[in-house]
């Protein structure tokens, strides 16, 4: 898929990863972009920047992501890509327990980490049926491939969301459904920020608009997984070729972290 030419709507445009994807579509042609975010205000910066459309929504919030669907196609006409981007993480309140945040964070970071993405579909799927195409970019993270070190709720909501991802493909791929899921490791947002040094401990750090180049090569390509960071793919194939030696190795990390190594 080339965006040139094409009207795309982006949740969490408002910064990090999603104004740098609303900046690299306009860059590369768009046609018309619709910016989602829960902050109003920077929903409006990115789109005074590319010329898009603010909207405010909740995505936790299934009426709230409808109706920026509907306000989008309304003012801007069909959808052809929607980037559910996004995205919450509250670390561990303990370093030590990886159940030590309350149920309202781990209920928090299901409903937008993979209950937004559902949310998109359920509304977009039968217009993009009907028309016999349509695209899907799910921001889901290295931590659905891997994990997140001293972020539980992410890390198995973020699994959560690859896993939604797959069936989105896999069930509605041969009715013109593309899917692509972007699965970047460290990239330097507000929200890298929050992790303090765990972050820093696992990689190098790409901006977001690196972050957006590659997306726009992966969906020119149409691939399921953009991985930004391609030594993620390395780190997949020794989790699957040796999963103990893996878990073993993520033990000496955290170790690592806690000691400030």
């Amino acid at each position: 898929m080339h965006v040139a030419g094409k009207t795309i709507a982006v949740t969490g445009g408002g910064d990090g990863i999603g104004r740098a994807l609303c900046e690299g579509f306009h860059k590369h042609g768009a046609q018309a972009i619709a910016v989602i975010d829960i902050d109003l205000a920077k929903a409006q910066e990115t789109a005074a920047r590319v010329g898009g459309l603010a909207l405010k929504a909740d995505v936790a919030r299934e009426e709230d992501v409808r109706r920026v669907i509907d306000e989008s196609r309304e003012q801007l006409g069909a959808i052809d890509l929607f980037c559910s981007n996004a995205g919450i993480l509250r670390p561990d309140p303990s370093r030590d327990s990886c159940v030590s945040s309350p149920n309202e964070d781990w209920q928090l970071n299901w409903d937008v980490n993979v209950m937004s993405h559902v949310y998109a579909a359920r509304a977009l799927l039968p217009h993009m049926i009907e028309k016999g195409e349509g695209y899907f970019l799910i921001t889901v993270s290295a931590a659905g491939l891997l994990n997140q070190i001293g972020a539980a709720a992410y890390s198995v909501t973020k699994h959560a969301a690859l896993g939604f991802a797959e069936s989105l493909a896999i069930t509605h791929g041969r009715q013109g459904v593309k899917v692509s899921a972007l699965c970047p490791q460290v990239v330097d947002t507000p929200m890298a920020q929050s992790i303090g040094d765990g972050a820093a401990a696992i990689g190098r750090v790409l901006t977001a608009e690196a972050v957006a180049d590659e997306v726009i090569r992966g969906l020119e390509t149409e691939k399921f997984l953009i991985l930004p960071h391609e030594e993620t793919r390395t780190y997949m194939e020794r989790k699957t070729a040796d999963t103990d030696r893996w878990v073993a190795g993520m033990q000496r990390m955290r170790a690592d972290i806690l000691n400030g190594v």
